[in-house]
This record gives structure tokens, sequence and C-alpha cells, in this order.
């Protein structure tokens, strides 16, 4: 039976070219990504680049033109409309604080015209919050590796372990930098971290039950990168199973909408029975719930202090920091993203993995969908 053939979606299709005009990736990078061949992608991307005049021609300019009307000045706004396409995808369905980051006073655009774009008053930027010291940059790298080590750790003993090293911090210090870091101890108590009162929890599915095949569980989380000069944020979505880094993307604040993004690319690959999260609001809120119920697929979170409902994925960030990102102390988020795409091609690839008789994550994942869809066909 020939392969299926893939149908896109228009949304779909303008994603992926945007990114092409971003030029952040390549089309190498693109195609393998999404799953496409390269020259998909490029007549996409011409497509886009051809039709964008009309996204912003009034009724009066809809008359047809003549060719001398579509020489110099149409390539020059053409030339800006590039740009402006950079911006169409994240108008004003984000948060306030991250369209604000948008704006770049060494840009060919005026501020007032970013501004317009991004949906964000110029009032509001010319405030600089202030910055994490030296001090402090240090402190959160020492609790992250602590925090590796024993996650039972909440702000009280991460504060006693600080000052037994010699750092004079008071707990209301540590407690500011932990929560900043997304970190709160894994035992119950007092002070662990509370989803989101207005999002739906749901239960726990996984208890007791045995992981024994693809596709079975997936799970994500997020977790602290620290760098030479501030940190950033990592996500990954893992197949429980065979261990399988199925996407991941990076972002310099917490809001979801980098988890969705991974989720998405995730779901390029395949489609899980379970996917299991924890109680954190980018996972309960409804942007991201709705695109697993969409795909009908069930809803795991775990149940508060309990360390081993999310193992895997703890298990993947334990080896992530100490193999790649400690030893790197990468300079920025462009060498942070270069040096995890090629660690986690090394991980998925080449990483042999005890627990999976000595095979890679992606032996496992892919010899196991290819049987499955081989006993589908028959």
């Amino acid at each position: 039976m020939g392969k299926k053939r893939r149908k896109f979606t228009d949304k779909f299709k303008a994603e992926v070219a945007i990114e092409a005009i971003r030029g952040v990736k390549t089309l190498a990078e693109l195609a393998s990504e999404y799953q496409i061949h390269p020259n998909q992608i490029s007549d996409w991307k011409k497509q886009l680049l051809s039709n964008a005049p009309e996204l912003f021609s009034s009724k009066k300019k809809a008359r047809a033109k003549t060719e001398e009307e579509l020489t110099a000045p149409l390539y020059e706004e053409i030339g800006r409309l590039k740009m402006d396409l950079k911006w169409l995808q994240k108008k004003l369905s984000l948060p306030l604080s991250m369209r604000r980051r948008w704006v770049e006073p060494a840009s060919n655009y005026s501020i007032r015209r970013q501004c317009r774009l991004a949906g964000v008053p110029r009032s509001g930027l010319y405030y600089k919050p202030a910055q994490e010291t030296d001090e402090n940059l240090l402190l959160m790298r020492l609790i992250d590796e602590q925090y590796m080590r024993h996650p039972e750790f909440g702000y009280p003993r991460m504060t006693d372990w600080l000052r037994g090293k010699g750092h004079r911090v008071n707990p209301k210090r540590v407690a500011r930098l932990m929560k900043m870091m997304g970190l709160s101890a894994i035992t119950p108590g007092p002070h662990t971290s509370k989803p989101c009162p207005e999002h739906k929890i749901y239960p726990y599915l996984l208890r007791d039950v045995p992981i024994d095949r693809v596709n079975q569980v997936w799970s994500t989380d997020i977790t602290y990168i620290p760098m030479q000069h501030g940190f950033m944020y990592l996500t990954a979505v893992l197949e429980w199973y065979s261990r399988y880094v199925l996407a991941w993307e990076i972002s310099n604040t917490l809001e979801s909408t980098f988890c969705i993004s991974a989720l998405q690319r995730a779901l390029m690959r395949g489609t899980p029975e379970i996917f299991n999260t924890d109680q954190g609001s980018q996972f309960t809120s409804e942007s991201f719930t709705d695109v697993l119920l969409d795909k009908k697929i069930l809803i795991s979170m775990d149940g508060r202090g309990r360390a081993l409902d999310n193992v895997f994925i703890e298990r993947l960030w334990w080896t992530v920091k100490y193999e790649n990102i400690y030893p790197n102390e990468y300079s920025d988020g462009h060498a942070l993203f270069r040096g995890l795409h090629h660690y986690f091609e090394f991980y998925n690839n080449e990483r042999e993995h005890s627990a999976l008789d000595k095979r890679t994550p992606a032996e496992v994942f892919h010899t196991a969908v290819i049987t499955h869809e081989t006993r589908g066909a028959g």
C-alpha cells in the first residue's frame, strides 16, 4: 500500500513559510524539522512573498496594475512587507510583556511602527527592568546544580546549603531566585508551587501503569538553563518507552508559547495515548490542553509532591545538564540553540541506553513505529 499523502492547512503553510522568510534556520533544517521536502517549503515561501502585497491593499488599490506600476516602488514595498511578515504571526494573542521585547531600537523600522505592529504602547518601552547581578546569577547556577542532585530541597534547605558554602543569603532571596528558575521541592508542604487556580487540573493516570510500548505515554517539562550572561528555559517532549526526544524549544521567558510550539512539533511524529505534565500554569492553560483534547489524547498531571510521576524527563534534564550545559557554559541563545541541536541529535541517534539494552532512543522509537505501521497496513 502506498504512503498516504499528507495534507497541510493554510495556517501550517503560512507558519512554515514565515519561518523560511525569517532565515534563522536553513531550508534543510526546516525540511527535517517539519518532515517536508525543501522544494515544498521554497514554493510556499515564494507564494507568501508574491501574495504579500494583497494583504495590505485597500479597495482602491485592488484594481489591476500596469507593468509600469509594478516596478521599483512595488519591490521596495515588498521589501518592507517581508519585514512585516515576521510580525504578523505574533500579533495581539501573546502577552504584552513578550510583545514588548520584539521592539528593537537599532532597526530599519521606526519605534512608532514597531510598536503599532506589536500592539504595545511606546510609553512602556523606556522602562528598563533591573537585571540580575553577577552574584545572583552565580547563586542561581549553584542552586540549579544542587537541585539536580537533590530535587527534594526547598528554599529553606537550599538557604542552609548555600550558607554552608560561605554565601551570605537569606531565605527570602533564595525563594525569589528559585521561583524565577521555576524550581520547587518535590516533597509536599506549604512552600510547594501552586498551579493557576483558574485552570483545570486533570487527574494522574499513570500510577502502577506498566510502560510497555512506544507512544503509550509522552511527557513534557521545563528546566532552567544557566549561561555565561543570564539564563534561558528549555522545554522538551519525551516519549517514555524509547526515551526519544520528540521536540524541544528554548525561551527567555516562562510563557506557554514555546511549550505549545514544542508540543505541536512533537505531534507531527505521532500521537500518544496519554500525555503527562506537571501542574504548572504553562501546561494547565487551555491553549495547551486544547491541542491535546483536539486529538483525543488523555491528559495526565502529576500529583503535587510526587517525585516519580515524571521521572523519565527528570532523568533527561540531569543528563542534558551534566553532559552538555554545565561543561559548555553557552554565551548566548544562538550558541545554546546550536549546542542543544547537536546534543539532542547525539542523544537520540548515538547515545546508547542501558535501560534500552544498549540501543539508542531513535532505534527503539523508529523500529516500534515501523512495526506498528506494518501491522496496521496488513
